[in-house]
Parts: C-alpha cells; sequence; structure tokens
C-alpha cells in the first residue's frame, strides 16, 4: 500500500522561471500551456508603480484576460488590485505631463523590444501603430502613447499573445514585499516574493 502511494505519479507543479534582460529582472509561469510573464518597469508615473506584463496562449483554448486579473498580494495579506486601464487613461489625461509619458513610453519600449522570449500577436506594437494611423504622427498624443502601452482585455485564441503595462495607484514607497497573483480562466498564476518599490 505504502509502495503504491509512493510509485504513483505525482502531478507536476509549475515553477517560476527568473531571468534578465535589457536590464529589467523577469520572472515567468507556465501553467496548463498558457505563460504569463512580468517585470517592475524602472518609473513610476504620478503615483503609479508600473509592471510590464505579457500573457502568451499555448494552449487549445480560448482565454480573456483583464488587468483586473492582476494583484500584489503583500506580506501582511493585503491586496492591492491594479487599475483598469481606462481609469489609467483618464488618470495620465488629466495630471500627466508630456514628459511623463514619454519617460514611461521610452522605457516600456526597452523593455519590450529588449525581450526576445515574447514576440507579441496583439499587444503594445499593434496598439501603437493603431493609434499613429488614427491620430497622424504629428497629432499622435499623451491620450494615444498612454492607451497604446496600458494593458487591455484580451481574448487571446490559442498561439495569441498580448503585452502592456499593469498599473498599481502606491505612494512613493511603492507596493512593498510581497507576490503577484494573476487569476483568470479558472487558473491563478502566482509569483515568487519580491520587494516593488519606487525604482526613479
Amino acid at each position: 500500500m505504502v509502495c503504491a502511494l509512493w510509485c504513483a505519479p505525482r502531478p507536476v507543479l509549475a515553477q517560476v522561471i527568473e531571468f534578465e534582460s535589457n536590464g529589467l529582472k523577469y520572472q515567468t509561469l507556465t501553467r496548463s500551456g498558457v505563460t504569463v510573464m512580468f517585470a517592475q518597469l524602472p518609473s513610476n508615473l504620478k503615483g503609479y508603480t508600473v509592471l510590464q506584463v505579457a500573457v502568451s496562449n499555448g494552449s487549445r483554448y480560448l482565454y480573456t484576460v483583464d488587468p483586473e486579473d492582476f494583484a500584489w498580494q503583500r506580506q501582511d495579506g493585503t491586496v492591492e488590485k491594479a487599475i483598469p486601464a481606462r481609469q489609467v487613461v483618464r488618470r495620465m489625461l488629466d495630471k500627466a505631463n508630456r514628459d511623463d509619458v514619454i519617460k514611461l513610453v521610452g522605457t516600456y519600449e526597452v523593455g519590450l523590444y529588449g525581450l526576445q522570449r515574447m514576440q507579441s500577436t496583439n499587444g503594445y506594437e499593434q496598439r501603437r501603430q493603431s493609434a499613429i494611423g488614427e491620430f497622424g504622427q504629428a497629432r499622435l498624443k499623451a491620450a494615444a502613447a498612454a492607451s497604446a502601452i496600458a494593458f487591455v482585455r484580451s481574448k487571446l485564441q490559442a498561439g495569441e499573445s498580448t503585452d502592456g503595462a499593469i498599473f498599481f495607484l502606491t505612494d512613493r514607497k511603492g507596493l512593498g514585499p510581497g507576490r503577484l497573483v494573476v487569476r483568470f480562466g479558472g487558473e491563478t498564476f502566482e509569483f515568487d516574493a519580491v520587494t516593488i518599490g519606487t525604482m526613479n
């Protein structure tokens, strides 16, 4: 009986993998064929802590992922949910100046284009091209840039991927020690504990 229990196949637990790319420290985790990865961007904007995230659907099922599916679980048990993209864009339009947005977009692009492990099929680059086509290069405003970088609700068919910036409303100290928890499609992605603070 003991041997039967010991020799029975055990479920393989997904393991968080860490790597560096273009100066950013990423964590990535795959469950049921779906991969989620993130890194903190070294720019804070108007009270936000910003994470670059990417989601790739390597399964055969359709998954829908929202910014609100991302949460920061602090060591004391409190949870900070990511802000919906529309609220981020509205706040940037109200309070961010052109230099703030240029800094954030520049930082995001350095991380994104230096990341060779994820080739997004419908993420930031596609939204940026759409914004340029809609407003024209000369009229591209901070609003278009903000809406292009923000992670938006995405329906991912098999083989599709997306990326974007996830925003947490924080004070100057950042999110503090804790872990990123992502829940969608019946799956939970829990990343290793880190400290997310102000980097600029």
